[in-house]
């Protein structure tokens, strides 16, 4: 049956109000973070977004990666108030808005990848995500990253070998840890090392493993004591979201963003571990003697962090004791 001009322009107008409508329900949520494009951590939130997209559920994520829509440390808040819908965020940086965030940053709590991975579904993890809940924030995707030591003239692996060194520190509690052993404490960012290390301001250095790498760190070391069976520094760093934004999102949303974030979950794990045997590997290359820690090495560490660190964090959190209790209960 023929259909009539004005009926055909009917139904094609129909059709496109219903696009139109289809498009307008769909759901759109913004994710920030500071990192480039080839970093794990936008991987782990381009896994996500990419999962949800494939789910048909009318959902996409729109990623602004290199800081470029809220600075590193000023996502907190915007993701609580609901503000901003997701992010990558190193939690101890909301550490002065909830100072028991600092434990996810805190030398020899966490001694390994596999051992953060059991953390991550402890009592104590459950503590600090209650915290988060309660302003608003959900996790999403568990994880670590680790890092280790740099020594421009010597392997670092035991307290005894920062004794009179100028060493960087990433974060406050590593800090308090190695003036405890006798360092002098030269704070700056990852970006500036590479320059102290050249010019003799620094004599060692401690960050995570990707930076390390990135800012080519083993042209100025001599040792370099990797993230291996033991490591001190490791920084929670996972993929959260706004309770608001999630509640908005209906059923089948919410269930493609869970199932993505479970995936994204089990990479970030194993890129991380590959993170710290590239960087191995990296050093190795250009000539730099590698030095693994053992666990005497890492336990003397960990008592030295008991009576500088761990004690600070006590006395300036009314729970301390007890949340750090928990996290070492983790074998």
């Amino acid at each position: 049956m023929r259909i009539p001009k004005i009926t055909a322009g009917l139904l094609t107008a129909a059709a496109a109000i219903g696009l139109t409508l289809s498009a307008a329900q769909a759901t759109t949520l913004r994710l920030s973070h500071q990192w480039s494009t080839s970093d794990v951590r936008h991987k782990v939130a381009q896994i996500v977004a990419d999962y949800v997209e494939q789910a048909n559920v009318d959902l996409k994520i729109q990623i602004y990666p290199t800081h470029s829509l809220f600075k590193a440390k000023e996502q907190w808040q915007p993701v609580s108030r609901g503000q901003l819908d997701m992010t990558v965020f190193p939690l101890a940086y909301a550490g002065g808005v909830h100072p028991e965030f600092n434990l996810t940053l805190m030398p020899g709590l966490v001694k390994s990848h596999d051992h953060a991975a059991r953390l991550d579904n402890s009592e104590f993890m459950k503590e600090i995500k209650k915290i988060a809940e309660d302003d608003g924030v959900m996790v999403l995707v568990d994880g670590y990253l680790a890092g280790g030591f740099a020594g421009k003239d010597k392997c670092i692996t035991s307290p005894a070998d920062v004794q009179g060194l100028t060493t960087r520190a990433a974060g406050k509690a590593f800090e308090q840890m190695l003036a405890a052993a006798g360092a002098s404490i030269a704070s700056m960012a990852s970006s500036e090392i590479y320059n102290a290390m050249q010019t003799g301001v620094l004599q060692a250095v401690n960050t995570s493993s990707s930076s390390f790498v990135s800012y080519r760190i083993y042209e100025q070391a001599k040792c370099f004591t990797p993230a291996g069976e033991y490591a001190l520094w490791f920084m929670y760093q996972p993929l959260l979201m706004s309770k608001k934004s999630f509640e908005r999102l209906n059923a089948a949303q919410q269930k493609a963003l869970l199932e993505g974030a479970k995936k994204a979950e089990a990479f970030y794990l194993e890129e991380a571990k590959k993170e710290d045997a590239e960087a191995t590997e990296v050093f190795k290359k250009n000539g730099v003697e590698i030095a693994n820690m053992t666990k005497e090495q890492f336990l003397a560490w960990r008592e030295l962090a008991k009576q500088s660190s761990y004690k600070e964090f006590v006395k300036a959190v009314p729970d301390g004791q007890r949340l750090l209790d928990l996290a070492l209960a983790v074998d």
